[in-house]
């Protein structure tokens, strides 16, 4: 089947969380053995979990963090202080489980997928390593065009499909490894969040002052040269999106098919769910802010989006760092749910109806 007519076939799957399972949950929350809402935003996750997931048993014991990896070559044009090697150098080190996100995952009990989308590297076989190498780094977005349509199509498909082929998925999250990648995200979140060149620009992996200029700069002449359609999200990320930042929407999707808990990082992690919104508008429902990072576009990109962090620790890594530190407080929410019982079970007085909650 054409990549395209594949995407549209998959899109027409995905359907809205469940309201009625929604208002179920928050009656036996507000049943639990505790004072009413006193378990604040967990109660709201466990809600949205059992809408989203459709059950109302909350399933959390299959965690996945998928991080998709893609080479750019707007690094040509000095927007990172990193060389692009850095990119496939990052992904050896994840496998061999030495990398941040390799840590955190593995105290979080989290599976970690490693995804190729388009690294300028040849890896060997590497047993966590997933190989959808759509080409060797997206092109330079300040001269032209990031990649071609059917590239970006391939993209999503890569992340979509990695999710789906896992045969069990709870909870699951994207996470990135890309030299230079804040920088297309900074022209998608332009493109749908109504940033400026300046609003969307942050320091990345560490820029300092005059460079921080030059990037935006740079963000500003690829949205000129390219023109990207803001009715097309295909258009958009072909034009000024990473292999694995199409991956990345792809994971979210996936994970809106198989009605998993879709848990979302930083900055790049939000461009990419800005894509997702528009390729399948109503999914953001499905999704949970893990954290609010240190990029200042992320907190704008988040309220475009209706998602409120779970955390604010200052992170701006990136890898899916802040959503695998999120994949513990979401499994909180499900075994608080799953697990307390209600008063009337706990045969616990129910308060004096003259007193105030």
């Amino acid at each position: 089947m054409e990549p395209q007519r594949k995407l549209e076939e998959y899109l027409k799957q995905i359907t809205p969380p469940n309201a009625a399972l929604a208002e179920m949950a928050e009656r036996r929350e507000d049943l639990l053995a505790k004072p009413l809402k006193s378990l604040g935003r967990l109660e709201d996750l466990a809600i949205q979990l059992s809408a989203t997931q459709n059950a109302t048993t909350l399933r959390h014991g299959h965690k996945l963090m998928v991080v998709c990896a893609g080479d750019h070559g707007v690094t040509d044009e000095g927007v990172s202080p990193y060389p692009k090697s850095v990119t496939y150098q990052q992904i050896l080190n994840f496998d061999k489980g030495f990398g941040a996100i390799a840590v955190l995952c593995r105290t979080a009990g989290v599976k970690v997928l490693l995804l190729d989308a388009g690294v300028d590297y040849d890896f060997p076989p590497l047993p966590g390593l997933l190989n959808r190498k759509i080409g060797k780094g997206t092109k330079n977005i300040a001269k032209g065009p990031a990649m071609t349509r059917e590239e970006a199509v391939l993209s999503v498909l890569a992340g979509l499909e990695a999710v789906l082929a896992e045969p069990y998925v709870d909870l699951v999250a994207a996470g990135e490894m890309g030299i230079g990648n804040t920088t297309p995200s900074s022209c998608v979140s332009c493109v749908y969040a109504g940033l400026t060149p300046e609003d969307s620009t942050g320091r990345g992996s560490g820029l300092k002052p005059d460079l921080v200029r030059r990037k935006t700069e740079v963000i500003r002449r690829a949205l000129e040269v390219n023109k990207p359609d803001p009715g097309d999200p295909l258009d958009v990320l072909a034009k000024v999106g990473g292999y694995e930042i199409g991956a990345m929407c792809g994971v979210y999707l996936g994970g809106a098919m198989r009605q998993a808990g879709v848990i979302i990082d930083g900055f790049i992690g939000a461009a990419a769910a800005l894509l997702a919104e528009k390729l399948a508008p109503g999914v953001s429902k499905r999704m949970i802010a893990g954290h609010r990072s240190k990029e200042k576009a992320h907190a704008k990109v988040l309220e475009h989006l209706n998602l409120k962090p779970l955390l604010d620790l200052d992170m701006c890594l990136g890898e899916g760092s802040g959503a695998a530190v999120a994949m513990f407080i979401v499994e909180c929410a499900c075994t608080h749910f799953n697990q307390m019982r209600t008063m009337a079970e706990a045969s616990i007085d129910e308060p004096d109806g003259s007193m105030t909650s």
